[in-house]
Parts: C-alpha cells; structure tokens; sequence
C-alpha cells in the first residue's frame, strides 16, 4: 500500500475511534453506560478495524479524490454502511453465550457513531475536491462568462469549468428563452434573460466572453445570438458537438469561434449506413470532378464504407494531389487510382471505363459559376452538357449499375446559362434511364457552404482585405448546406434510387445573403459599417434574387429518408433531345455562343437569356 494510503488508514483510525467515543458520549452525557464501554474495549480494535476493511474493499483507499463526484460520494455511503454491519454483528456474535447477554453497544449508538462515520470519512475524502473547487480557482484573472443554453449542455458546461479551474473562467449566468427557467438556478447560477437581453446583461454584469451551449441550435437563433454579441461588443464561442464530448473529447479542447456552418443550424444528418454500405462495398467506385469540394468529400465518405477501388478522376492535377494525400493517410489499405482526365475526352473515358471496370459513377464534375458561363455559353455546354453525356454513354456501355449527377437548384426554372446546362443534363440521365440497366438518376441541391466556389470564401477574402465586402442584392436569398451533409445525402440518394429519379435534398430555410456577410464580419472581430463596410453591387447576368427546388410542372414525393424527396418530372421527348444535343456539338464545336443561347431558349422556354444575345 503507498504511503499516502496509509496515511489515510491511520487518520480514519483516529476519526473511527473519536466517532464511537462521541457516540457513547452523547447518548450517555451522564456516563450512566460506563460499564457497557469497559466491555466494550476489548472489542475495540476489531470494531475499528473491520470497518476499515470494508472501506479497503469498498475502494476508499484507491481513488483520486480531488475529482470526486456523485458516485464517490454514494461509495462512501454503501461502505461506511457495510462497515457498520459487519463491525457490529462481529461483536454480536462473538459474545458467548450471546443469546443470554445484553448487546455491549445499544441502538442508538450503533446510529449515531453510523452517523459521525459518515461524517468524518465523507468529510476527509471530499476535502481535496472542496478545496480544487473553491479554494484554488483564479480571481483577479477569471473571465467572466455568460452561457446561452440553460439545458443540459449549459449545466456540463458549469460542470467542466468546476472540474479545470485552471481554464481561468467564472461563470456569472444563464441566458434562456425558455419562460419558465427565468429566474431559476443550475448549480446555483441564475438563469439572467433570453437573447434578447444579451447586450444588457454583458454590460450590467461585466461579461468577458459568451458561450453557445444549445444541442442542434436552428440557424436563426445562432444568427441572432451573433448580432446580440456584436452590439454587445463581446467574445463569442461554441460548445463542440455532444457526441464528441460523451465520446470522451476534452471539452475546453474544442471550444472554439463560431464557424459559418454555424449558421446555418443544421442538425447532424444521420444517413441509413447499412443501405450505403450494401451500396458501395466490395463496389468499384468512381468519381468525377474529385478534386472538388462536393467531389473530394464524396471520395471520403466513400472511403468509409470499403469500396473494392475508387478511382478519382479530375482535370486539375494540383486538388486530386491533395485528397489523394489525405486519403492514403485516412485509409492506408484503400486501393484507388487517380486520373488526371477530362470528361470532354471520350476516347479517354473508354479507356478508364475499359481498364478499371467502375460499377458506381458520382458525377460531380462541373462548371459552376454563373457570371463566368453567361459569358462562356459554349463552355457550359461542352463540360456540363457534352461532357455528361459522354460519361453516361460510357456508363451505359460498360454496364455500370448506378451513375449519380450531382445536379444544383439553379437548374429549376433556369435564368441563367449554367443553370440551364444542368438542366439539360438532368434530361439526359432522365431519358437514359428508361429501359437501360444501369440506374441513372440525379440529385439536386443548392449551394454549399464552404465550398472553394462558395460566396463565404469571396466573404472571407474580402475581409482579410479590408473590405468592402460586395453582396449583389440586399434581398437576395439562398439555400445552403454543408460539404458533409451533402456529400452523404448523395450517396443515400444512390443507395436508394431505382433509376430515373430527380432527388431532391431538404435544403432548410433560404438565408439571406446581406445577413451572412455580416455575421461573417462579426465573426471575424469586426462591426459593420466601422471597419467593414457591405456594398451592393447590382444582380449579375443570370442570377435570381431567390432559388427553387421544384419546377412549375413539378411535385415531389417522400422517401424513406427525412431529408430526401423525389421529383416527379414532366415527361421528355428523348428523340427530340438527341437531335437537339447534336446540334448543341455543332454549335459549341465552332464557338457559336448566340446559337447556344438562342437554343437553350428553344429547348427550355422558361429560360430568359442576357439582353446581350438580342433573344
């Protein structure tokens, strides 16, 4: 046994030997039970130490205690308990002949010498806890700080700061929108107001920093919180996730900024992995366009569920390094192969598809950008209109079982050319999947925050740079996810697709563009107006104040997940689309911009060009 444990052996001698003595004495103040106690003394020592080696085999002796909690304490409590017992029913039974005899140790003081045990070793195990607690948390230097959430991620919060003083905080309150927390207390700390009274309550009560503790808070509110805490002029932060923290991450290790996925206030998506994995594993799986944002996590989802290979295949050598890079570092025993290639090369595409056989397609390949491609009509068509149409030929050909397009919401009721183009690859998976093996479908969905083509990057840049940060319309509005979300609904939408579907991925709530940029401001320490300014620009050619998901002559239908529905198309005339993408080859293959234009129109007459193609 340590010296320490000893230590503590000899002490609890001593407060065992004191709690009986006082017992008898206050059960006897006029030593009337004297008698009983000079027969008792013989029993003395194993009464003391049987208790003891109840507390040994009760764990007393072996903990850390200044980190006791709850169950400490209830282990103090079963062992003093059953060393009571056991003391006691030594002495009861070792009395000869015990029937016939008076109990050397009455009732009463059998309770009351339970009950100063309790007191003692309780007291001497929980002193270093105390004094972790009160005595040696930092005063001059605490910030003091100011939890929204008075629910069970507020209450782990205070939890957490209690057991690492040396983290520097001094929690003051809650904030709650919750009316009837109002004036209630978690661990004896005040629920103080709701959000809205965030800038008084940081100005009464000194605050120094705030804390985000809301599981799975929506988007408004974080959004809001973020402007009640740049009129207040304080820090903000934000709990890791729950799972995280119960999976045992170190909490304070992950606080950190609020990050523009934040704002958005998504819940975590909870994807069926047993359809995925039935899916994709033992598959051959190949990707286009995997250097991308939506391309590369795709790669990394799909990683996860043990295809038989991944094949990569980008144009842009330099982003299909790096995913390549972070993939043999994630799953060592993968096999892939990375292809520098375009998707306008159909000879190439015959090679890879003749070669390494892919039996699931994710097309992710694409141009994007939508001022860009106004100006570029024959761009758009040859990359995503040609270019998809030579992958689903290949696709077609080589009997691959399922090809997914990543499509985008800009392809209903187009107003631009890029969306158009999307539009018309939509058809073509459309009119592929009637009566073809492979499952051809797409899924649809808006932008993606954090993307390298997001507007939060351009936010960003423009930030670092002193601003102004330029937004098109002060009503303009978009739907948002994350990289993740996405990527993982696409390969849900996938798994589940029987072929010809249009999946459609619940996008949320539309946000305001003027507003992120500046929360984004906010974010990054600055005020609005003071150190950055928003200037509006003006609708570019081709862009929407606001976005859709479904076409007039559209309806949608549920699946069996949550967050995905299915289009029910209007019905498209194959023949008619294959001569007009012909003559699509012969226009993009001399450059005729106008031609396009005019006919994307002819194709989609919802479609209003740029005055410039005088349509």
């Amino acid at each position: 046994m340590k010296a320490k444990n000893i230590s503590l052996v000899l002490i609890d001698f001593v407060l065992l030997s004191l709690a009986i003595l006082l017992a008898f004495r206050i059960r006897f103040p006029d030593f009337a039970a004297l008698p009983n106690f000079l027969a008792f003394k013989k029993y003395f020592v194993f009464f003391i130490l049987i208790k003891i080696c109840s507390y040994y085999l009760f764990g007393l002796y072996g903990g850390i205690w200044r980190y006791a909690g709850l169950s400490e304490a209830f282990s103090v409590l079963y062992a003093v308990t059953a060393g009571t017992l056991a003391s006691i029913s030594f002495i009861f039974f070792t009395q000869v002949p015990f029937v016939f005899k008076m109990p050397l140790v009455p009732r009463s003081v059998i309770l009351i010498d339970w009950f100063f045990n309790l007191l003692f070793i309780g007291s001497v195990r929980f002193v270093p806890r105390i004094r972790k607690d009160l005595w040696l948390k930092p005063a001059s230097v605490a910030k003091r700080l100011l939890i929204v959430g008075a629910g069970d991620t507020g209450e782990l919060v205070i939890r957490e700061i209690a057991r690492h003083p040396e983290l520097g905080y001094k929690p003051v309150g809650f904030i709650d929108d919750d009316p009837e927390k109002r004036g209630r207390r978690i661990h004896n700390l005040k629920v103080l107001g709701t959000r809205e009274n965030i800038p008084s309550i940081v100005a009464r009560e000194g605050i120094n920093e705030v804390i985000i503790a809301i599981s799975s808070a929506p988007g408004k509110v974080i959004r809001e919180i973020v402007n009640y805490c740049q009129k207040a002029k304080v820090e903000l932060k934000i709990v890791p996730e729950i799972p995280k923290i119960l999976q045992g991450g170190v909490f304070f290790a992950d606080l950190r900024s609020v990050k523009p996925e934040d704002l958005l206030g998504r819940e975590m998506v909870e994807i069926n992995s047993d359809d995925a994995r039935n899916f994709l594993q033992n598959k051959v799986i190949l990707v286009t366009g995997a250097g991308g944002s939506i391309g590369s996590e795709i790669c990394r989802q799909v990683s996860g569920f043990g295809p038989a290979r991944l094949i990569m295949l980008d144009h842009n050598e330099n982003d299909v390094y790096f995913i390549e890079i972070d993939l043999k570092r994630n799953y060592p025993v993968l096999q892939f192969r990375t292809v520098i290639g375009d998707i306008k090369d159909p000879m190439q595409l015959e090679s890879v598809f003749s070669e390494l056989k892919p039996q699931v397609v994710f097309h992710a390949a694409a141009h994007k950008h939508v001022p860009l491609l106004e100006e570029n009509p024959s761009s758009a068509i040859k990359n995503n209109v040609l270019g998809t149409l030579n992958l689903v030929r290949a696709s077609e050909l080589h009997g691959v079982e399922s090809f997914v397009l990543i499509s985008t919401d800009k392809a209903v009721n187009p107003t631009s050319v890029m969306g158009a183009s999307k539009r018309i690859a939509e058809m073509i998976v459309q009119a592929k999947s009637r009566g073809n093996r492979t499952k051809f479908m797409a899924v649809r969905f808006g932008n993606v925050i954090g993307s390298s083509g997001s507007v939060v990057q351009l936010f960003k840049k423009q930030i670092e740079e002193g601003g102004p940060v330029t937004v098109t319309d002060p009503d303009v509005v978009r739907y948002f996810m994350t990289v993740r979300e996405a990527s993982q609904l696409v390969i849900q939408a996938g798994s589940i697709g029987s072929g010809g579907e249009i999946f459609i991925l619940d996008m949320g709530e539309q946000m305001r563009i003027a507003d992120l940029a500046r929360n984004l401001i906010t974010l990054s320490g600055l005020e609005v107006g003071k150190d950055i300014s928003i200037k509006f620009t003006g609708l570019r050619p081709g862009e929407k104040k606001y976005e859709e998901l479904l076409h007039d002559k559209e309806r949608d239908r549920a699946t069996r997940h949550q967050k995905i529905f299915i289009t029910q198309p209007e019905s498209i005339d194959s023949e008619k689309l294959w001569k007009d993408i012909e003559e699509f080859e012969q226009l993009s293959g001399r450059m005729d911009d106008a031609g396009i234009v005019k006919k994307i129109k002819e194709m989609i007459p919802i479609y209003t060009p740029d005055k410039k193609w005088g349509l």
